[in-house]
């Protein structure tokens, strides 16, 4: 688990979304009720990720979404490309754990989708191959969540304009790897 963390807000969705918060004393319980949920029904998986980041605004903190899902979604009022908007305007880091059974085309899809997810707030997507693997891409998030630098920089781009501003982040060592957001929207004030 992540034994750093004062608490962890459970998203859990089907054809509704049920948001639940632990305090680290209950990590145990949240363990043991997310083990003995079963996929059913419909998903509802970009309405889940919009209503996790809206709450998720007005924490304190470093927030990190660790999302176990399938990659589907079958019910959500939010489309994708909406979510990812969000995505993007949030201080959340999402990192995917894809259990996709599906294969051929439609398993690529929903494999680029939750990399697509993860990759625009500078997470990683992880493809356990069986659920024996699940355990194993835990340990990866984990690994990755603290082995990470936090960069900052003042833009000269002194527009109110609320436009996206790419940011391109290099280093000279070809034996680092960098995984970052790739841009951020700049404030906005509309005109008067």
């Amino acid at each position: 688990m992540l034994p750093a963390a004062e608490d962890i807000t459970l998203v859990d969705f089907d054809t509704q979304v049920r948001i639940t918060r632990y305090p680290q004393r209950d990590f145990a319980r949240l363990v043991e009720r997310i083990r003995q949920r079963k996929p059913d029904g419909f998903t509802a998986l970009y309405d889940a990720l919009g209503t996790y980041l809206d709450g998720a605004d007005s924490q304190d903190g470093r927030k990190v979404l660790v999302m176990y899902t399938d990659g589907g979604d079958t019910r959500s009022a939010l489309s994708l490309t909406e979510t990812m908007t969000l995505l993007k305007a949030s201080y959340v880091t999402v990192y995917a754990i894809g259990l996709v059974d599906n294969t051929g085309s439609a398993r690529q899809t929903l494999q680029m989708t939750l990399r697509q997810i993860a990759e625009a707030t500078g997470g990683q997507a992880f493809f356990p191959a069986a659920m024996k693997d699940v355990e194993s891409a835990y340990d990866r998030v984990l690994a990755e969540i603290k082995g990470q630098y936090h960069v900052g920089y003042l833009s000269t781009n002194t527009a109110k304009d609320g436009a996206w501003r790419k940011v391109d982040i290099r280093v000279k060592r070809p034996d680092i790897r960098i995984r970052a957001r790739k841009g951020y929207f700049g404030p906005y004030t509309p005109a008067s």
